[in-house]
């Protein structure tokens, strides 16, 4: 199924609420999987996503992933007590809406988006791409060495408004968010670049992912700041 809304939050707790956060990882699972309307959410921790190494973890922003079967379930989610908590320790916030456009894999044994019809033709607006892997043990230090230099080329992107790692655990299940101008800007950045395009054929000869997933969505809004930095750039 197709869920009628994807919403990605975003919370930066300054550091006298690092611990709670880190106990909410765990406590609130079970608050998250008993939402009216959830049909797949995640706790998420954050991270710079340039090694994908314990040294990139971010223990002052911590995230949600939620699919909904409507949007008014996702708009009851924002005024749940489990948003109000986290909210009440925050000190910034971003939530990004989003619609899935194409998505290929698995995220938990689950396909969490669907299998959406792909980018429409017309559509021109913002899109955000996400990544998620189970990276086999073996293959780790392989892949931390690839990751640097797709980052350097991704930094210099034509089109990228916002990127953070995301991750269920520090190491292993590890995970990509970007939001970019355009679908034509994530294309550019994933077929030509010459780092990425590398990653992409090393992948297929050694089998770094026991699971993977690739998704991209069309941003519906963005309210607030990750980092200071607004989800969706005004220019």
């Amino acid at each position: 199924m197709i869920p009628a809304r994807v919403t990605l939050h975003v919370w930066g707790v300054p550091p006298r609420h690092v611990p709670s956060a880190v106990l909410a990882m765990a406590r609130e699972r079970r608050p998250l999987r008993r939402q009216h309307g959830l049909t797949f959410g995640k706790l998420l921790g954050t991270g710079t996503g340039d090694t994908f190494g314990l040294r990139d973890a971010d223990v002052r922003h911590w995230a949600t992933l939620t699919c909904w079967s409507s949007v008014s379930s996702a708009e009851e989610f924002e005024q749940s007590s489990l948003v109000q908590r986290f909210d009440a320790r925050a000190e910034e916030r971003l939530k990004v809406d989003l619609q899935p456009l194409a998505s290929k894999g698995f995220w938990s044994k689950q396909q969490p988006f669907g299998d959406p019809p792909g980018e429409p033709g017309g559509y021109a607006g913002p899109v955000a791409s996400l990544t998620r892997a189970r990276i086999r043990t073996s293959q780790l230090r392989t892949f931390a060495r690839s990751v640097p230099p797709v980052v350097a080329d991704l930094d210099e992107a034509e089109g990228l408004q916002l990127r953070l790692g995301i991750g269920e655990a520090p190491v292993g299940l590890q995970g990509t968010f970007s939001v970019w101008r355009s679908a034509a800007d994530v294309t550019a950045f994933a077929y030509r670049g010459a780092a990425h395009v590398e990653v992409i054929k090393e992948t297929q000869r050694s089998g770094w992912y026991a699971e993977e997933l690739f998704a991209r969505f069309a941003v519906l809004g963005a309210d607030g700041t990750y980092r200071g930095t607004p989800g969706i750039s005004q220019d």
